[in-house]
């Protein structure tokens, strides 16, 4: 039985990042388009309205200054004397004679005015529809301006002339293009800091998800191998009480303890796998530390010395039991058959008198038991996984006289209650 390789898993991740954060790019990429669009239209229909709106106010306004004498003739004093018509928009009046041909009869700022030709036939166009007129037509210089053009009716209640206000858009255009520019400019900064920000945020949205695989992964692995020893153990044992008849009882009994141990571990990773996916959660209590290990002691068999002290946790009994009993059992496996266990203030200490911590396993709790080069430890990993869960701690190391010592400690909770549930029925 062996762990899975996780790299497929792993690569899968990966795209799932890399398709979140194209996701949530091309999300914030179409918004801002249609954002940048939405304000550059707006903006461009705004500035065309203002240049109308400028043009027409000036017209309209001159033409109220054109007036008419007693024998039809042109009067402009008062257009002469109105500011709009000495400002910075291009101004102009074309009269019309008794033939029907347009003269200019009042110029300011003349080369931001059509041509003569230009603003003749914008002159016939408002009299002939009788009303005003508003175009962009070439202008004086060669580019475009925006014209208005307003008749004004005579005393014959014909149009008899009609004034003019030219712009050029050309500014007004130049910081429109430069809004456009700056949207777009914007917009790819937002874009590529979307995209750095979504890639950030789905490797940190995604980091438990490859955390808790590399557990799974390391798990299994640890699982696996610890597993194979005990069954290989199990199948020796059975062919030797099958060689030899006179051994089958030592064999058989072998046999059972192997099986306890097997059911045990199978038990804890169970515990374990279903804490850690959050199938079932830890039900905590307050009870007696020593009355517990006790229990576990008593389980285990008569050579192991025990010297308790009355202290009181807040823990689940079952996880507890569980870890003790782990750590009881590494202590009789590998620590040389002498085992001796102390409790005392929320801490459980197992001494024995193997070999000692291997150092050059690395951690006993991940990567090696004590006393053996061939196991992983997954019981020690399930001690070091309760005792976080109950936000204690637990170490190993080897005695300066020979030998383990594994401490398992928990947060006391109170004093010692003599009426409080020990967990170890």
């Amino acid at each position: 039985m062996n762990g899975r390789d996780p790299r497929p898993a792993l690569a899968r991740l990966r795209r799932t990042r890399w398709m979140l954060t194209a996701l949530f790019t091309a999300i914030t990429a179409i918004c801002l388009i249609v954002f940048g669009v939405f304000a550059a239209t707006i903006d461009g229909r705004s500035r065309h309205r203002a240049i109308d709106d400028r043009v027409d106010r000036v017209a309209t306004g001159l033409a109220r200054d054109v007036f008419w004498d007693d024998n039809g003739g042109l009067l402009l004093e008062v257009l002469r004397d109105d500011d709009l018509a000495q400002g910075v928009v291009s101004v102009a009046v074309l009269t019309r004679d008794g033939s029907g041909q347009w003269h200019e009869a009042f110029g300011h700022r003349r080369p931001g005015l059509p041509t003569d030709a230009g603003l003749t036939t914008l002159a016939a166009d408002a009299a002939r529809e009788q009303d005003q007129l508003v175009r962009t037509v070439p202008g004086g210089g060669g580019h475009p301006v925006r014209v208005a053009a307003v008749p004004v009716w005579n005393s014959e209640s014909s149009v008899g002339a009609v004034v003019f206000a030219a712009v050029d858009p050309a500014p007004s255009e130049r910081d429109h293009d430069g809004l456009v520019l700056a949207l777009e400019l914007g917009g790819a900064a937002l874009i590529a800091l979307a995209a750095a920000a979504g890639h950030l945020l789905s490797g940190l949205s995604m980091r438990s998800a490859v955390r808790l695989l590399d557990d799974q992964e390391r798990f299994l692995a640890d699982a696996a191998h610890e597993l194979r020893t005990p069954l290989a153990t199990l199948r020796l044992h059975t062919d030797a009480g099958l060689r030899e008849p006179a051994r089958a009882a030592a064999a058989l009994t072998d046999v059972r303890r192997l099986a306890d141990r097997m059911g045990r571990l199978v038990t804890g990773l169970l515990a374990r796998a279903r804490t850690q996916t959050g199938v079932v959660r830890p039900e905590t209590m307050r009870l007696r530390l020593d009355q517990l290990v006790e229990g576990v002691v008593a389980e285990c068999g008569p050579d192991i010395g025990l010297s308790t002290e009355p202290t009181v946790v807040q823990a689940d009994p079952d996880l507890l039991t569980l870890a003790v009993r782990n750590l009881v059992d590494n202590a009789l496996v590998h620590g040389g058959g002498r085992v001796e266990v102390t409790v005392a203030a929320g801490r459980v200490c197992v001494r024995d008198h193997g070999q000692g911590v291997d150092a050059r396993l690395g951690d006993p709790f991940t990567h090696g038991t004590t006393g053996s080069a061939t196991g992983h430890g997954i019981g020690l990993s399930i001690v070091r996984w309760v005792a976080q869960l109950h936000h204690g701690s637990a170490t190993i190391e080897s005695a300066a006289d020979g030998g383990t010592v594994a401490v398992l400690t928990l947060p006391e909770s109170a004093a010692p209650q003599p009426d409080i549930s020990t967990g170890s029925e």
